[in-house]
């Protein structure tokens, strides 16, 4: 049992599929046929027992008719009415109360056994006995002919009876493979059409695995059921496969690019302290101060690598006072920039926006020290809040920076961009604080726009959705 059930194991999907239909066909046509095989046994041996009592009733109300003076030489003489009520098959014996026969009607079969011992032969007697290899129902009842007392014998066979159920056997057997054989082919037919969206996602799981996620073929299923659904979930899950792995690429290419200066500087230094650092501790302090400066660089750039690889999901149930976030923000950069200077103004009713503290502390951040790195003057900040009517709250972040050219404005959220390394060699940053804005932009829907002029300044548009 145990090989068996190993082998139905290997068996493919398909074959699975046709030897499972195959099997529930049979058993059910199996169960119904026998059912209806034992059900009409039993109702056509009844009416071959019920036609064989008619016959008896029949033939002794013809007995009981006949006249005092009737003898069984004249009833033998003229048997042509007993006969029109016998069957073709059918035999009538009359015996003597001695056992000796005295009258045969209708010769179709031999005699059969003579009840033995004391009898009620007033109530029909019935016995099912096998005359000469054929079982036939034999029957006894006493019978009065004119003077004469006689036992009634009817033999009546059930060769129609098994000829019928024969018939029926036979038909049920072939009906029943031709429906097992009509069942397996339409499920041989419907394996191969539903089976085959997933011969192909076995394929383009393949075809992936060997030739990228950019092979991915297109499907030709279009039905909206559970195969259906099993294809788009695949699809979505390659979406999402193919921007991890695209993150994950990014990121490795990120940090193996931008790493690279800073481990460089920072060996560069520790071998001008291994070569000079003992004699002059000037060139000790200013290349530990370097290295240190070059270690808090990458330590933050990794950081910010680490956060834009992520994918996690928006809190839903996030909500920011807005103005307390920027104060909070505004307070952290004065320390860091005493010299900025911020005007906020707010119009409308006031409402929480649908995103974290954290990250629209972030989001203002990024933006704001952008705008005092990049500027040639003293930084001055005009920040303003309209709650709208509506569902969105608009926040403008404008400064006196020294602005942006059109033709730089399209990629200054791409990661490391540069505008000008002439002019930004000395702003520290890691170049990732606009893609990390973008990507909370993104995740929480907050609809961003940005204008700019070259030597005027730059104006974001944050629109946020309202909790």
């Amino acid at each position: 049992m145990r090989k068996i059930y190993e082998k139905l194991l290997r068996l493919s999907l398909k074959s699975k599929w046709m030897l499972a239909v195959g099997v529930t066909i049979f058993v059910s046509y199996a169960l119904i046929s026998i059912v209806l095989y034992i059900a009409l046994q039993t109702w056509l041996i009844n009416s071959e027992e019920k036609n064989a009592l008619r016959t008896v009733d029949d033939m002794t109300t013809f007995f009981e008719a006949q006249s005092n003076s009737v003898t069984i030489e004249k009833l033998q003489s003229n048997t042509a009415l007993m006969k029109a009520i016998l069957t073709q098959e059918q035999t009538v014996r009359v015996f003597n109360l001695d056992g000796i026969e005295v009258m045969r009607i209708n010769d179709a079969t031999s005699a059969a056994n003579f009840p033995v011992g004391q009898q009620n032969y007033f109530s029909t007697i019935i016995e099912k006995q096998s005359i000469e290899g054929t079982e036939a129902y034999v029957m006894h009842k006493a019978v009065q002919i004119g003077q004469f007392q006689g036992i009634m014998q009817l033999i009546h066979p059930l060769m129609t009876f098994h000829s019928m159920m024969n018939y029926i056997l036979t038909t049920i057997i072939i009906v029943g493979l031709g429906a097992m054989l009509l069942s397996v082919s339409i499920s041989y037919y419907l394996a191969n059409v539903l089976m085959k969206p997933l011969v192909q996602l076995r394929d383009a799981m393949n075809l992936v695995r060997n030739n990228g996620f950019k092979a991915q073929p297109q499907f030709d299923y279009t039905a909206n059921d559970e195969i259906g659904d099993l294809l788009h979930m695949y699809r979505t899950l390659m979406n999402e496969l193919e921007i991890s792995f695209t993150k994950q690429q990014q990121f490795v290419a990120d940090a193996s690019h931008e790493l690279r200066t800073p481990i460089q500087v920072i060996e560069g230094h520790l071998s001008l302290i291994k070569r000079w650092g003992k004699d002059e501790p000037e060139v000790m302090e200013e290349s530990l101060d370097t290295s240190l400066s070059e270690i808090m660089r990458m330590k933050k750039m990794i950081e910010e690598l680490l956060q834009l690889a992520r994918r996690e999901q928006a809190d839903e149930l996030a909500s920011a006072d807005i103005e307390q976030v920027f104060e909070h923000v505004k307070n952290e950069l004065q320390q860091l920039y005493p010299a900025v200077r911020f005007q906020i103004a707010a119009a409308g009713r006031k409402a929480n926006a649908a995103v974290t503290e954290h990250a629209l502390a972030q989001i203002f951040r990024n933006i704001m020290s952008n705008s005092i790195r990049y500027s040639s003057n003293i930084p001055n900040l005009r920040i303003r809040i309209d709650y709208d009517a509506q569902s969105t709250i608009s926040v403008t972040i404008e400064d006196n920076g020294i602005g942006i050219s059109q033709q730089h404005l399209p990629y200054i959220f791409d990661r490391f961009y540069r505008i000008d390394e002439s002019r930004t060699n000395e702003v520290s940053g890691t170049g990732l604080g606009l893609s990390i804005t973008k990507m909370l932009a993104e995740k929480y829907r907050i609809e961003m726009n940005v204008e700019s002029i070259l030597h005027k300044g730059t104006v974001f548009l944050l629109k946020f959705q309202k909790k």
